[in-house]
């Protein structure tokens, strides 16, 4: 269990089980209730579960709303949990719409990068020489990923494109245009 279960709504992203539906959010309900459970209370038929007396929240929901149109993955991905806000998920059209992990910057880059028509993934994970991080964004490009950070300094592990927050608010233009060529000697964008 985490820290709380601070939040009103619960959306449901289907998986590739749910066929012509899959990747995508089509129903949302509200949160009305919830209790904290043993996962042995929860699912009595695994007694012996290596995390039998771990606690898990067991959510009591409000009827199932679809969302129409519905929030659509433009490229696989696997989903446990987004924190979003209502706002944000009004209006979002991809599942990238919905990320607030980051700050101002990020979501400026990311807009700018999308009018470009270049698709970008926010939150992506990236695995480079055995190593695994969360790139605030991505273009997964024919020949690799190309990763982007937005910090006053390059830290971390990995080759990524870094840009500072000053650099953003003053040419974010520039910053698209090394983002288009870093894409261009990685193939292009792998297609969706």
């Amino acid at each position: 269990a985490t820290a709380g279960a601070f939040f009103e709504y619960v959306a449901f992203y289907f998986t590739a089980a749910f066929a012509e539906h899959k990747w995508a959010i089509h129903y949302y309900a509200r949160r009305l209730g919830h209790e904290l459970l043993t996962r042995r209370e929860l699912l009595p038929d695994e007694p012996d579960h290596p995390r039998a007396l771990d606690p898990y929240y067991k959510l009591q929901l409000g009827p199932l709303q679809r969302r129409d149109p519905p929030i659509v993955s433009l490229r696989w991905r696997r989903i446990s949990f987004i924190h979003t806000t209502w706002d944000r998920f009004q209006v979002a059209e991809e599942i990238n719409d919905l990320f607030v992990e980051g700050d101002e910057f990020v979501d400026r880059l990311y807009h700018a990068l999308r009018e470009s028509d270049l698709g970008p993934e926010r939150q992506f994970p990236v695995r480079e020489s055995g190593v695994e991080y969360i790139a605030d964004l991505a273009l997964p490009c024919r020949d690799g990923v190309v990763s982007i950070r937005v910090t006053p300094g390059r830290t971390g592990p990995g080759a990524w494109l870094s840009f500072s927050p000053d650099l953003v608010s003053e040419d974010i233009q520039g910053c698209v245009a090394a983002i288009r060529r870093e894409v261009g000697q990685r193939g292009g964008i792998q297609p969706f």
